[in-house]
C-alpha cells in the first residue's frame, strides 16, 4: 500500500521521469535520424541528448550533431554554423538562437550534452537539426515539450 501511495504522490506531483528528460537519436550515414519527432516534459529541470552515430563513415565525411533551437532559428543558425567551421561543431560560438547543441561525431561513436529544462517552454516550436554543412535540410525532427 505504502508503493502505491508514493508512486501516486510521485505522479501527482508532476515530477518528470528521466525517461521524460532524455533525447535519444541515432543517425546513420543516410543522413537521417531515428526519429522525426521527440518530446520532453515541461518540468524537467535538466535535459540530456544521446546521440550515436550507427553509420561507418568518419567525422569528417559525414559528422553529425543536434542542435536544439527554434524553428524559425533552423537555417540561419545553419548557415552560421557554417561559417564557424567543424572546428566549433558547425555552430556559431556564442550563438544565442542555440538552446543547446552536442559535438559532432563520426560512424561507430556517441556524445551527449546537458541543458536546463527552463530553456524549453511548453507549446513552443522547436526542431532538432543536424548542423554539418547540406545535412540540416534534410537531418531534422520536431521537439515538442508536454
Amino acid at each position: 500500500m505504502r508503493t502505491v501511495l508514493y508512486a501516486f504522490l510521485l505522479l501527482a506531483s508532476g515530477t518528470a521521469s528521466a525517461g521524460d528528460c532524455l533525447i535519444e537519436l541515432k543517425a546513420d550515414d543516410a543522413m537521417k535520424f531515428d526519429r522525426s519527432e521527440v518530446a520532453v516534459a515541461a518540468s524537467c529541470k535538466s535535459i540530456e541528448i544521446k546521440l550515436t552515430h550507427t553509420g561507418k563513415l568518419p567525422v569528417a565525411a559525414m559528422g553529425h550533431n543536434v542542435v536544439i533551437a527554434a524553428t524559425a532559428d533552423l537555417q540561419p543558425i545553419a548557415q552560421d554554423g557554417q561559417k564557424a567551421g567543424a572546428a566549433a561543431n558547425y555552430v556559431a560560438a556564442g550563438d544565442k538562437r542555440v538552446i543547446a547543441h552536442t559535438p559532432l561525431v563520426g560512424g561507430g561513436a556517441s556524445t551527449s550534452a546537458t541543458f536546463a529544462g527552463s530553456a524549453l517552454k511548453p507549446g513552443g516550436d522547436y526542431t532538432f537539426f543536424c548542423s554539418f554543412p547540406g545535412h540540416w535540410a534534410i537531418m531534422k525532427g520536431k521537439l515538442s515539450v508536454k
